[in-house]
């Protein structure tokens, strides 16, 4: 919505940090200079580009998502495969805001961030594809980082997750990649969907304060259930309901507390999600961090978004399931603004058929690329979707 992207927005400012200094506390203040959303998010997105490493990658710096891996990249010279995924999916997004605005200079802009997208996306496949996944990031000093050369941290799960969220890997890459990642990561006996494997404990490669955790304790290779959600989103888009589901189920905290000795072990609170769950001996399936944590709202996504397929596109709502072949579907009431629709989904039960026919008030739906889309008409309907 241009609205919102015009809208004027005041810049913070704070201290410059000085030569050699990683962080600074201070108080950030509102500055006097102000501009549109839309400037906010061009110089935000023109940051990340100007900082491109010999790899053709995005710079780490002193940490990307993973904020403990903060010496990583600290000289200025690491990169960041995961980063760069990531910055191909917003500059692909970006860009057609960027072209809507009708203005020559605005439009070249958006050609050169595709251009630039096009160009990760091809370091990515050239540099860090390491044989049977994609590796995770360069130190400074241009050693591998998620590697099975790799002394620890030898696969890291959010590299497969977004090289599928990213659409930008290669399709056959991206499925050996995922395929990859649960064959390593994800311990169904245990419960647990793991970050990365092994954690970092003896290595000389110091990944900054990740390391400072026991192995198998938080981000340092225990379950991350933040990165967690994008695995059970990736597999949503590839298609694998089951997998998806099943993986959703692992990581339901009800599922880790149904008797009273996987409530001990758990330990923590079984109807909120905890940030992490521990992975090595003595504290295997053993919480962490409940209510202080994004993943919640990560998992509300992939169940209704990913599995469901129920997402908010501007002033319509789309429906594109991606169901266990099991389910024989669902029932859904959406209520947005003054509109409410109520779905009934029906599954044949055979696999990767899709999204086939849709009716709305009896009436046939155009049903494109796998998905309906439900105007917001402020009016109440009934819909029934065959998959």
């Amino acid at each position: 919505d241009q609205a919102v992207l015009d809208a004027q927005v005041p810049f913070l400012e704070g201290q410059r940090l000085q030569p050699g200094e990683h962080d600074c506390f201070f108080q950030p203040m509102i500055g006097a200079e102000t501009a549109s959303l839309y400037e906010h998010c061009v110089r935000g997105l023109e940051h990340c580009i100007a900082r491109t490493g010999q790899h053709g990658l995005p710079l780490i710096g002193t940490g990307d998502w993973n904020d403990g891996m903060n010496h990583v990249g600290q000289a200025g010279i690491g990169e960041s495969v995961w980063l760069g995924w990531l910055l191909i999916r917003t500059l692909e997004t970006f860009a057609p805001l960027a072209q809507a605005r009708h203005i020559k200079a605005e439009d070249q802009r958006a050609k050169r961030w595709l251009a630039h997208a096009k160009a990760v996306r091809q370091a990515i496949e050239r540099e860090a594809w390491d044989g049977e996944w994609y590796r995770r990031a360069t130190f400074d000093d241009g050693a591998w980082l998620g590697s099975r050369e790799s002394d620890e941290c030898q696969i890291d799960a959010i590299a497969q997750s977004w090289a599928v969220l990213s659409g930008a890997a290669d399709p056959a890459r991206a499925a050996t990649a995922m395929a990859s990642l649960e064959q390593f990561l994800i311990r169904k006996q245990d419960g647990l969907a793991l970050l990365f494997t092994p954690p970092f404990e003896r290595t000389q490669h110091d990944p900054g304060y990740i390391k400072g955790y026991p192995a198998g304790l938080r981000e340092n290779g225990g379950q991350y259930s933040h990165a967690a959600m994008w695995t059970v989103l990736a597999y949503t888009q590839l298609g694998l309901g089951k997998k998806a589901v099943d993986l959703f189920s692992l990581l339901n905290p009800i599922n880790h507390a149904l008797d009273p000795t996987a409530a001990g072990r758990y330990k923590v609170e079984p109807y909120v999600i905890a940030a992490d769950v521990y992975s090595v001996a003595p504290h295997i399936g053993r919480g962490g961090w409940t209510w202080y944590t994004g993943s919640a709202g990560w998992m509300y996504r992939a169940g209704i978004e990913g599995i469901l397929g129920i997402k908010r596109a501007g002033d319509q709502v789309t429906i594109k399931p991606c169901l266990p072949e099991a389910w024989p579907g669902f029932e859904a009431k959406i209520q947005l603004q003054d509109t409410t629709y109520h779905v009934q989904v029906k599954s044949s039960g055979i696999a990767n058929l899709g999204l086939t026919t849709a009716f709305c008030d009896g009436l046939p739906m155009i049903v494109q690329a796998g998905l309906v889309a439900l105007t917001l008409d402020g009016g109440e309907h009934t819909v029934i979707i065959m998959i």
